[in-house]
């Protein structure tokens, strides 16, 4: 597992910077007729941070290679990015208020993430 999130967590700090550039350069006008570019930079830095995330969790995974905590911490970071980040993507693309509805789910998705890695960074490896 530990080389699948480093991989994962690699592919989604390029596309955090590529997205990120784009909407500065290639979205701009459309972020600012929407009035939306605080919202996308929201959504690039969230998704940057848990590509970050990934990189360190898979790190850890090569220590305790079995940790069911540290595994479902990455499938939640992955989870998260697609939720979270996603809706606010689409909602700063499209403007199309209730994708805000669905951005706190990725929070709390998030929130899991971290509270199974700090769970997974106490117990055994064997999870």
């Amino acid at each position: 597992m530990g080389k699948i999130f480093l991989f994962t967590g690699s592919i989604l700090g390029m596309l955090g910077v590529a997205v990120g550039a784009f909407g500065a350069h290639g979205l701009q006008k459309i972020l600012l007729a929407h009035n939306r570019v605080e919202t996308f930079e929201t959504a690039v830095k969230y998704h940057f941070y848990h590509g970050l995330a990934l990189l360190v969790l898979g790190l850890f995974l090569y220590i305790k290679p079995t940790n069911l905590y540290l595994i479902w911490s990455g499938y939640l970071f992955i989870a998260g990015v697609i939720i979270f980040s996603g809706s606010l993507y689409i909602l700063s693309l499209t403007n199309v208020k209730w994708w805000g509805a669905v951005t706190p789910v990725g929070g709390i998705v998030f929130i899991l993430g971290w509270l199974f890695l700090a769970w997974g960074c106490l117990k055994s490896s064997t999870g």
